[in-house]
């Protein structure tokens, strides 16, 4: 059987019932968010993190298939949203950090992908003075519920972002863009590689279309989407307000 981990996890295993698992300490994040400009969102969360982060469409694939990101920084590596190991806790901490260090895991028997996700757990918070999270009998302690809810919840919101980000390629509405900014001390940033609903191409689509975009709640995704590239401007200025505090 082969696990294939999330994106930042390092070594993940299976969970069993009889593990001890060290919980990070509220407000500590994973150290991989140290060095990310973006980081997945899932269907549901569209509508919390459109206030505070740009959001934006990605293809690792060459235009294959998308998915949906929160940009955190304006150049590679840059996360602006953390201070010192911690998010800043007047933004919305989207789930793929919040479900850490568990996950739900592909895995593949026989080089054959099984429909089953695996409940997973990064391998070094493993400790026998860590937390237990099942009873003598199996049963799910009050401390694993709330962790079992939201990787069931993610994992099948997930789903979701893939059928979405499928419809909105299905009717061409996705464009490249780039974003190009200078801050008052001439440092120039350009981010590329990022794809966004092209509005004018919504007026052109069919009734069907547009009907089968609001059943699956699509449409209130793509506004939400297009008004938080407002949000470009604000990450501007956070960059701005981190570049001054360090001089």
């Amino acid at each position: 059987m082969q696990i294939t981990p999330p994106f930042g996890y390092k070594e993940i295993v299976a969970l069993h019932k009889n593990n001890r698992v060290k919980l990070p300490a509220p407000g500590v994040v994973p150290a991989f968010c140290s060095d990310l400009n973006a980081i997945p969102i899932s269907y549901s969360e569209f509508s919390p993190a459109c206030r505070d982060y740009p959001l934006v469409f990605t293809s690792g694939d060459k235009g294959k298939t998308y998915a949906p990101v929160a940009v955190l920084g304006l150049s590679n590596g840059e996360n602006l949203f953390l201070a010192n190991g911690a998010w800043d806790r007047n933004v919305y901490l989207p789930a793929y950090v919040r479900r850490y260090p568990f996950c739900m895991a592909r895995i593949k028997v026989k080089k054959a992908e099984q429909a089953d996700r695996l409940i997973c757990v990064e391998k070094a918070y493993l400790d026998d003075q860590g937390e237990t999270l099942f009873d003598a009998e199996g049963k799910a302690l009050p401390k694993w519920e709330p962790i079992e809810k939201l990787l069931q919840e993610y994992e099948a919101d997930l789903e979701r972002s893939r059928e979405m980000s499928g419809i909105l390629a299905d009717y061409a509405l996705l464009e490249p863009f780039a974003m190009q900014a200078q801050t008052k001390a001439g440092a120039a940033m350009n981010l590329t590689g990022m794809y966004r609903v092209e509005e004018k191409k919504l007026a052109v689509l069919n009734a069907a279309q547009h009907k089968n975009l609001i059943k699956k709640g699509v449409m209130g995704r793509i506004y939400a989407h297009l008004i938080s590239l407002d949000n470009f401007a604000r990450l501007l200025d956070r960059k701005v307000n981190r570049t001054a505090g360090a001089t």
